[in-house]
């Protein structure tokens, strides 16, 4: 694990170069964003933009997905994986936000979560996104790095990355921790073929030390 002062270092580097760090997904309100978050699971950003360009135009409203009908989405959707299953659950989503709220996504976490197609990192990000709760959401990339970094127990489960995130990065980076390094994962820290020589965070990466030799295999 890195010292505590290491960590601030990793969250000051990144906060530098990335002050206010945006989505990628393209959105145009709150529904929309949430519509966004449910098709990126497994999907890329850029797919789903892609989709989504002509889908906002027709149905930026939970009333008018309703309209739009199921069977136009899923062949609205064709070319993303799991669409079918999306589209279902964005239809069971826009049918509980008018039966329940009234049209408007909820404000705090576990009630988002209680949405159809919103799982727990789907509610960290729009709860962290849209409503500046100080929750840090892990996908893919923020568990790579995370792990490499060794802010976390090497893991593949999500939960115990965001309870180690939550506990030793400071509560002033919360609200972008996961921003912060997701763009890390997808453009540095990447699966295979890391940008190491690139990185910023290089002096203060295991991963990093660990492939230049600076580590043995005891210490890690």
């Amino acid at each position: 694990m890195p010292s505590k002062q290491d960590i601030i270092e990793i969250f000051e580097r990144l906060e530098a170069a990335n002050p206010n760090p945006k989505s990628e997904l393209s959105h145009t309100n709150e529904f929309t964003f949430a519509v966004a978050v449910i098709l990126s699971a497994q999907t890329t950003d850029k797919a789903v933009n892609k989709v989504t360009q002509k889908l906002f135009e027709i149905a930026d409203t939970p009333e008018k997905i309703l309209a739009f009908g199921l069977e136009m989405l899923k062949a609205h959707l064709k070319s993303l994986g799991l669409s079918n299953s999306k589209a279902k659950n964005i239809i069971a989503m826009s049918q509980f936000l008018v039966s329940s709220y009234n049209s408007k996504l909820p404000q705090n976490r576990d009630e988002l979560e209680e949405l159809p197609g919103i799982g727990r990192k789907s509610a960290n990000v729009i709860a962290n996104r849209l409503f500046g709760e100080a929750c840090i959401a892990v996908d893919t990339h923020v568990l790579r790095v995370a792990v490499r970094l060794g802010l976390s127990e090497p893991t593949k489960n999500p939960l115990a990355v965001e309870i180690a995130l939550s506990h030793v990065v400071p509560i002033r980076f919360h609200k972008r921790a996961s921003d912060w390094l997701v763009l890390h994962g997808r453009y540095v820290c990447v699966a295979i073929n890391p940008r190491c020589t690139a990185c910023l965070l290089g002096d203060l990466c295991k991963f990093n030390s660990r492939k230049a030799g600076l580590y043995n295999s005891d210490s890690t």
